[in-house]
């Protein structure tokens, strides 16, 4: 259906527009409420395709984390120590730029610290986790403030009640959030700093002119504005076709209240590719990505069944054994990945800026990220 502006929608709500953001996640919309708190003066408009955020700000597990040891010990296969700790102070620095920007407590953030699970057949990995402990706490607690980041906690195994898990580290700085409660303050924010928002807004094309920025909308008009934020992580070679950004789906379950349940703190398991905690009574669960890699490289927010059975028996086999547990729903989210866990902060044109790949840890480093790509930004001639 072709649909064009009317005068009245032109002049009104499309107008004066200096800087578009697309996408209201954690990211853009920390950008947006940046901008009009350097330059209260700026006309900021969020475009987004979705009723609410579409990707993963409201999608995730609400962890509050910045690195299990097996996760950092990937990383170092793959990157330089000094690169892997950047990453851990950034993702760090994002947490703390979070909670100053929305508070605790509107968020529901606690601190109940991260786990790690190690079965008897990891135990190798286990022992590799343990000889690092020092050296990390060392220097991780240089950059947290806390002089114990890492510790192994197997006397804590009963009060959980696991099956068939022998080992824990606990990283004494990680905690959790409510993620509904995350974006709603988050979008609170952005409205009290005066920015404006267009949802059901589908943009089909994106173009970089001596006019400013032409955003063609699916509805087949175009918005020009003189600068634009691209904040839409797992979907943003959609827009922009040669950013390395690959998509990742990841599944989630969350079941009913579980009664008595023992499970109080965010878990990973099996590299961070599993991962569990408690809310409002249940166990929510998510990952295995990592058994259909191929599959699971999709911006389709549908099913993976060889997944959802492999997360419904680690619920009941490990998690919960012995209970019995019904799963309320299912649903799932989109990750931006790349091939090292490093965001893109840049511009790709002189008019439009970059803010995306977060790596799977968009509640740590999307405010710092959202941020970042909003001061460079304002920074482009």
């Amino acid at each position: 259906m072709q649909y064009t502006l009317s005068y009245w929608e032109r002049e009104t709500f499309y107008r004066d527009i200096d800087i578009a953001v697309i996408g209201s996640g954690i990211v853009g919309l920390a950008a947006a409420i940046h901008l009009r708190t350097l330059h209260p003066n700026l006309s900021v408009a969020v475009l987004e395709r979705g009723i609410l955020p579409v990707g993963a700000s409201t999608r995730n597990a609400g962890f509050s984390c910045f690195g299990s040891m097996t996760e950092l010990l990937d990383d170092l296969t793959l990157m330089s120590e000094d690169d892997v700790l950047a990453i851990v102070e950034k993702r760090w620095t994002g947490l703390q730029r979070l909670r100053a920007l929305t508070g605790d407590t509107q968020i529901d953030f606690q601190g109940l610290g991260g786990y790690e699970m190690f079965t008897q057949e990891e135990n190798a990995v286990f022992q590799k986790c343990v000889e690092r402990i020092p050296d990390f706490n060392q220097k991780i607690g240089r950059i947290t403030g806390h002089p114990e980041v890492y510790k192994v906690v197997d006397e804590r195994l009963p009060e959980f009640g696991f099956q068939g898990v022998q080992h824990l580290i606990l990283n004494q700085a990680e905690g959790q959030v409510h993620t509904g409660k995350l974006m709603q303050t988050l979008l609170q924010k952005a409205v009290d700093a005066g920015v404006r928002f267009f949802n059901g807004f589908e943009i089909k094309r994106l173009e970089d002119t001596s006019q400013g920025v032409e955003i063609e909308t699916a509805a087949g008009w175009t918005l020009r504005v003189p600068k634009v934020l691209v904040a839409v992580n797992g979907f943003a070679r959609q827009l922009l076709p040669g950013l390395d950004v690959q998509p990742a789906r990841n599944q989630v379950l969350i079941t009913h209240p579980v009664p008595g349940l023992r499970v109080k703190g965010c878990f990973h398991y099996d590299r961070g590719y599993f991962y569990f905690r408690n809310i409002d009574g249940r166990i929510l669960l998510g990952g295995g990505r990592n058994l259909d890699f191929e599959t699971e490289k999709t911006e389709d927010f549908g099913a993976n069944p060889k997944i959802r059975q492999a997360l419904t028996e680690l619920l009941h086999t490990v998690i919960c054994p012995g209970q019995d547990v019904e799963i309320d729903t299912w649903w799932a989210g989109i990750m931006g990945l790349g091939p090292v866990k490093k965001p893109i902060i840049q511009h790709v044109s002189p008019n439009v800026t970059v803010s995306v790949r977060l790596s799977g840890m968009g509640v740590a480093i999307g405010t710092l990220v959202g941020q970042e790509g909003a001061e460079m930004i304002l920074e482009a001639k």
